[in-house]
């Protein structure tokens, strides 16, 4: 693969991390994938990481006086908790089983919620006992196949917060369980020059993509922002089922 492949599909993952981190639904999720049509997807996670967590920085600061208070108690001491069990658990857990049944998961509760057909409404109590199953699940699929977005969509999705506070919420959540997870990518050895170097050259188009994404998520109607998440929540979803699926087949 030359250097002019390697830097272009780099620039616009990257540009997706941020339009993510800007608040615009899944797109975060596309980065991971994307990179790992040039390199392994291990290698393409530590590089981006650096990315992800710069990023963060920009969507902290973009979000920094709007968030659910209760929500970010629960995740954050849930979640350290999944990424624990993933690093302790990395060498005997199937990558691709787990990816399948998150995929699994994530369909279904984005069928059900397109069905009932009311995305918005009064909002409801978060709980707490839900909050840490889905918040340590969230953990351990982030470390382990780079989809917490979907188990901590099913937990939140429900509780009907406006557009604002949903993308600050879910933005300083994954701010948060991106440095924790700095410490065992570190010992697995993912964090190396290379990749950090890389990584430097893509921050640019990065804080690019947070500012489109903040501008963007702004303007569209409420209605039509959770409408998106879900049906995009839908789509990534059964990318992971065939993911999980076709990994377990080849092994």
């Amino acid at each position: 693969m030359d250097g002019l492949t390697f830097w272009g599909i780099g620039v616009f993952a990257a540009f997706c991390v941020g339009l993510g981190k800007g608040g615009v639904p899944v797109i975060t999720a596309m980065a991971v994938p994307m990179m790992s049509l040039i390199m392994s997807p291990i290698t393409a996670a530590g590089l981006l990481l650096p990315v992800f967590i710069a990023a963060d920085v920009l969507g902290l600061y973009a979000y920094r006086k709007v968030f659910h208070a209760r929500v970010l108690k629960i995740m954050l001491a849930a979640m350290p908790i999944g990424v624990f069990l993933g690093w302790a658990t990395s060498a005997y857990v199937s990558e691709a089983f787990v990816t399948l049944i998150i995929g699994v998961i994530g369909v279904s509760f984005a069928l059900t919620m397109i069905l009932r057909q009311q995305v918005t409404g009064p909002p409801v109590y978060p709980r707490l006992v839900p909050g840490v199953f889905w918040g340590a699940v969230s953990g351990f699929t982030s470390f382990v196949s780079h989809s917490g977005a979907t188990p901590y969509q099913v937990y939140t999705l429900p509780l009907r917060m406006d557009k604002i506070t949903f993308v600050g919420t879910v933005t300083i959540a994954f701010a948060y369980i991106n440095i924790v997870k700095l410490i065992p990518y570190y010992a697995l050895g993912q964090l190396d020059a290379g990749n950090m170097q890389a990584a430097a050259m893509l921050l640019l188009p990065a804080a690019l993509g947070v500012i489109c994404g903040v501008r963007l998520i702004r303007i569209v109607p409420e209605q039509v922002f959770f409408r998106v998440v879900i049906w995009a929540l839908l789509i990534l979803s059964t990318k992971l089922i065939w993911d999980g699926a076709t990994a377990l087949l080849i092994t």
